[in-house]
C-alpha cells in the first residue's frame, strides 16, 4: 500500500510542474504579468475618483450653503435652516471663501480657503479631528492661513510659504497670504481670517457651514437641506453630491478601460492557447507512456486539469501579490510625497484581473480535450509521433 502511494506521489499532478520549471514558469509568468498590468492600470484609474473624494472629504463634516449671487439671501437661508432642521445643530458658521488650486495626477483642481471667525477656528479644527503641528491660528484681518499637513505636502508648503499672491491668477489675493500654521488631520483644509477676506475679496457674499450636533446625524441634515432648498436661489454642497459626481464623472473613461482590458484578455488568452498547445505537444511521449502503463484517457485529462488549475490559480495569486507590491512602491515613492490617493488593496482592481485566469483556464481545457480526442498511445510508444 505504501509503495502504491509512493508511485502515485511520483506521478502526481504537480510533479511535472515542479520538475520542469523552465517550461512551466513562462506560462505562469504570462499570467503574473497580465494580472499585474490589469490590476495596476485599474488601481491607478480608480485613484482619480478616489482622489476627488479624499481631497474634498472635509465636506463629510458639514453642509455648505451659498446664495446664488444675492447677499441678502444669506440671513434668510440661515433662518430657514435653523427653524426647520430635523436634527440639532451644533454650530452654524457665516463664512467667506476664496479659491486656490491643488495638484492631482490629472492636473490641478480647485480648492477653497475658508474665511472663519476667530471664535469658529478652534471648533473647526476639532470637527476636522486636527492636531496643530507647527505655528498658530491666523490673526484677525491678517493675510494668513492655517492648512492641513496633507495640503502642505501637496503644494510643497511650509511655515512662511506664500499660498496666495497678487501675481498668481490661479491662487489670487491682493496681498501675499502666508502659511502660519500646519495641522495634522485626515482631511484637507485651509482657513484664514474672515475679516481679511471680507476686506480684500469680492463679491461680498457670505456662505453658511452647518454642523450637526451629533456627527452621525450629519448625513440626515445634508439630505434635508438638499431637499428643502431644491429649486431655491441657493446652492447646497454635500459629501453625497460629491460622491455621485465622482462616480459618474468618469463613465466614458471606464467604458474605454473595459474595452482595453477586454482586448488584453483576448490577446493574452490566444497567446496562452498557443503556448498550451506547444506545452502539451512536448509532453506527448509522457502521456503515451502513462497510458501504456495503465492510465486511462480520463485520468490523464484530469491530471492535466489539475496541473492547469495549479498554474492558473498560482499565477493569479502571484500576480496579485506582485501587483500589490508594485502599487505599494508607487504609493510610497510617487503618491504619498504629493498626498495623492491610491488604494493598494482596491478590490475592483484585482477583480478586473479575474477574466485573465478564467479565460486561460477555459482555453487550456479545450486544448487538452482537442489533444486527447484522437490520442494514440500505441503510436507514441512505437515512436511514430515523436
Amino acid at each position: 500500500m505504501g509503495g502504491a502511494n509512493k508511485v502515485k506521489n511520483k506521478l502526481g499532478a504537480t510533479v511535472y510542474l515542479r520538475r520542469n520549471l523552465g517550461k512551466t514558469m513562462p506560462l505562469i509568468g504570462v499570467i503574473i504579468l497580465a494580472v499585474m498590468l490589469i490590476a495596476g492600470i485599474v488601481s491607478l484609474i480608480n485613484s482619480i475618483p478616489l482622489s476627488i473624494k479624499t481631497i474634498y472629504s472635509y465636506s463629510r463634516n458639514y453642509v455648505a450653503v451659498t446664495p446664488r449671487g444675492n447677499a441678502l439671501l444669506t440671513p434668510l437661508l440661515r433662518k430657514s435652516i435653523e427653524q426647520g432642521s430635523p436634527v440639532e445643530i451644533d454650530r452654524l458658521m457665516v463664512i467667506r471663501g476664496t479659491d486656490i488650486e491643488v495638484k492631482s495626477i490629472v492636473g490641478n483642481w480647485p480648492f477653497v480657503v475658508l474665511g472663519l471667525e476667530q471664535s469658529d477656528m478652534d471648533y473647526y479644527l476639532k470637527r476636522m479631528k486636527a492636531k496643530v503641528l507647527d505655528g498658530r491660528k491666523p490673526a484677525v484681518g491678517e493675510p494668513e492661513v492655517m492648512i492641513s499637513e496633507k495640503l502642505a505636502r501637496n503644494l510643497n508648503l511650509k511655515l512662511g510659504s506664500v499660498i496666495q499672491k497678487p501675481t498668481d491668477s490661479d491662487n489670487y489675493s491682493p496681498q501675499e497670504v502666508k502659511v502660519v500654521g500646519i495641522a495634522e488631520s485626515e482631511f484637507w483644509f485651509a482657513f484664514g481670517s474672515v475679516e481679511y477676506q471680507r476686506e480684500n475679496h469680492f463679491p461680498p457674499i457670505d456662505a453658511l457651514l452647518v454642523f450637526a450636533k451629533n456627527p452621525t446625524d450629519q448625513k440626515r441634515l445634508d439630505d434635508w437641506t438638499t431637499a428643502t432648498l431644491k429649486g431655491e436661489n441657493a446652492r447646497v454642497f454635500t459629501y453625497k453630491e460629491l460622491e455621485i459626481q465622482a462616480d459618474t464623472m468618469f463613465n466614458i473613461l471606464y467604458q474605454i478601460l473595459n474595452v482595453v482590458i477586454g482586448t488584453l484578455v483576448v490577446v493574452i488568452t490566444l497567446m496562452m492557447g498557443m503556448l498550451m498547445n506547444i506545452f502539451l505537444s512536448q509532453r506527448v511521449q509522457e502521456f503515451g507512456l502513462l497510458q501504456a502503463l495503465g492510465y486511462t484517457k480520463r485520468s490523464l485529462i484530469m491530471r492535466v486539469f489539475w496541473e492547469t488549475t495549479v498554474f492558473v490559480i498560482g499565477g493569479w495569486v502571484l500576480g496579485v501579490l506582485v501587483a500589490w507590491g508594485l502599487l505599494n512602491v508607487v504609493k510610497v515613492t510617487l503618491m504619498d510625497p504629493r498626498s495623492f490617493a491610491l488604494d493598494t488593496l482596491d478590490k475592483w482592481a484585482y477583480l478586473y484581473s479575474l477574466p485573465v485566469p478564467i479565460a486561460i483556464f477555459a482555453v487550456s481545457i479545450l486544448t487538452v480535450f482537442a489533444k486527447f480526442k484522437n490520442f494514440d498511445p500505441v503510436g507514441v510508444v512505437e515512436r511514430r509521433l515523436v
